[in-house]
């Protein structure tokens, strides 16, 4: 996992203490919050419609119990005794006084933590499939090759100061769970036609105001050339990228204005004419050095199913979460586990200090100190013994944290909205809690299987609406609050955007609107195997529509 080495201790060491005579300068008065606004972004800071919020990079989404037990005494001592889990793989805390951010951040350089590129105009956390290492599918782990973006792209010379903020994700599965094509660069692990692995390149993916589906512009490069070819990109974004209008400044609107192609010959232009001595070369030494921070964990080959089978026959609620929150591991006799941060109630996403201490000592003491975050806002335990999984089920228990709905309705991408951001039309967090209400019947949500919704509360699409197989977008109509629902999105291999069904609905009328769409999925679909998206693409969206807006 990520860790620091020299170089690292001295470059936060030193932004720590420069940031702590910034905020001394904007308390003071000294500076203004116009003045101050670009330095607190470059350290991670955004100002709130109640207060300054704190965004931690968590790179590719890993943490250890150190670094987790850090997080929950931060959440205690300085916020409001929790901490909430973005779909960037990191995390904020959305109460913490600008006074103590520079002690905040001092702490976290501690346990080698930073919030350096979690804002700003600049590549930020590159993200990554949070089973990594641990997923069947996967070609090879993906999580060395962040770990070298992350050092190409941290304090970038030339790309601290792009047209707009940057994301890469990087997968190596057969089934994508980093949304590649979402992102403004999405990389694919491939191998070619003599088996040697390296990238699929995609660009120009992205959310917000005007979503894209990242074109492919390159079938397949070497990992040797792989930051060369990323730093090709780059140069032609910041060449031609808009930088006066920020609507129009994300590299999807420049490949689409351009169009793919156009696109792609430029890159490979920028690619040709890059001299040798622009090349970045990674030497073996250095691949192999940053390969042993990823060296897989001890992992006995042991086989308890029988046991388990014994258990889930005895116990119905360890056998619901059993189904539900663990998959299968590439190495026998082990499951990884899904921590739903979706109970009833709780805003998705958020895990108090306590939990989080709990979930620490779990990890330690049963998953191999390995702790990962999702783009679901969930928790996962990667690497996790058959035989451990019904003592940590009942430690997850006690923390509360054993809610067995992972890729159920339930199971909720949800933006902070209008309760936290000034930028936001509508609340997120409470029509969320309504949804899980409506379909609180855990028999019920079962039966209904693997249904993707994500709510924003602003075209600005934080909760990820496009990308839900049903979507919901939070619009302002004359001063009152509306929920536009979208169908058909998906973030994996078979990306797709949703797309507005029609006139937005008021708060209180969407959980049966959406109650009336699920009847309907049971009624047709062809069986229990057929998902929610797989009835819609068979069908279309028109009886769905008609269900969504139809009388009760």
């Amino acid at each position: 996992m990520y860790r620091y080495d020299e170089f690292d201790h001295k470059m936060v060491s030193e932004r720590v203490a420069e940031f702590r005579g910034q905020v001394a300068r904007r308390l003071s008065g000294e500076i203004t919050e116009a003045q101050f606004k670009p330095l607190r972004l470059m350290n991670g800071v955004y100002l709130q419609m109640h207060a300054y919020m704190l965004r931690i990079c968590i790179p590719y989404g890993q943490l250890s119990s150190r670094q987790l037990h850090r997080l929950a005494d931060i959440a205690r001592d300085y916020d409001r005794g929790y901490g909430h889990f973005t779909t960037r793989q990191n995390i904020q805390f959305n109460w913490i006084a600008l006074k103590d951010i520079p002690d905040v951040l001092a702490k976290l350089a501690e346990v080698e933590m930073h919030a350096n590129q979690t804002s700003g105009n600049c590549i930020r956390n590159t993200t990554s499939d949070p089973f990594a290492g641990a997923a069947q599918d996967e070609i090879e782990d993906p999580r060395l090759w962040c770990e070298i973006i992350r050092q190409w792209s941290t304090f970038h010379p030339e790309f601290s100061y792009l047209p707009r903020k940057f994301k890469i994700a990087v997968t190596a599965a057969e089934h994508d769970r980093a949304a590649i094509r979402l992102h403004d660069i999405g990389l694919k692990m491939v191998a070619n036609e003599t088996g040697e692995v390296g990238f699929r390149v995609y660009v120009g993916g992205g959310q917000g105001r005007t979503p894209h589906i990242a074109p492919r512009i390159r079938d397949w490069v070497s990992k040797g050339e792989l930051l060369s070819y990323l730093e090709a990109i780059m140069r032609v974004y910041n060449r031609f990228g808009r930088r006066d209008n920020k609507y129009k400044a994300r590299i999807k609107i420049l490949v689409s204005e351009m169009g793919a192609e156009a696109f792609g010959k430029a890159v490979e232009a920028e690619f040709a004419a890059q001299g040798r001595q622009e090349k970045v070369t990674l030497p073996e030494a250095e691949i192999a050095r940053i390969a042993a921070y990823f060296a897989p964990p001890d992992l006995v080959d042991v086989k308890s199913e029988p046991v388990l089978d014994d258990i889930c026959a005895s116990d119905p609620g360890f056998a619901r979460w059993y189904s539900q929150n663990t998959r299968p591991h590439r190495a026998p006799g082990h499951r990884s586990v899904t921590i739903s941060l979706k109970p009833e109630g709780v805003p998705p996403g958020d895990a108090t200090d306590a939990q989080m201490r709990a979930i620490a000592d779990l990890a330690e003491a049963f998953a191999h100190d390995d702790i990962r975050v999702t783009h679901e806002q969930n928790l996962v335990l990667p690497h996790v013994r058959q035989s451990d999984l019904k003592t940590l089920y009942e430690g997850l228990k006690i923390a509360g944290l054993a809610t067995a709905n992972a890729g159920l309705i339930s199971d909720m991408i949800c933006c902070p909205g209008l309760d936290y951001c000034n930028l936001a039309n509508a609340r997120s967090i409470p029509l969320a809690a309504d949804i899980q209400a409506a379909f609180a019947d855990i028999e019920e949500e079962a039966d209904i299987g693997e249904l993707s919704v994500k709510i924003s509360g602003c075209i600005n699409a934080c909760g990820h609406h496009h990308a839900g197989h049903i979507g919901i977008l939070g619009v302002d109509r004359k001063g009152e609050e509306y929920f536009q629902i979208l169908f058909g999105g998906r973030a994996d291999e078979q990306a797709a955007l949703g797309k507005i069904a029609g006139p937005g609905l008021k708060q209180e009328d969407v959980p049966a609107a959406l109650r009336r769409v699920v009847a309907l999925y049971r009624d047709v679909r062809t069986g229990k195997a057929e998902r929610f998206i797989d009835t819609l693409e068979r069908l279309g969206a028109d009886p769905f529509k008609e269900a969504l807006y139809a009388a009760d």
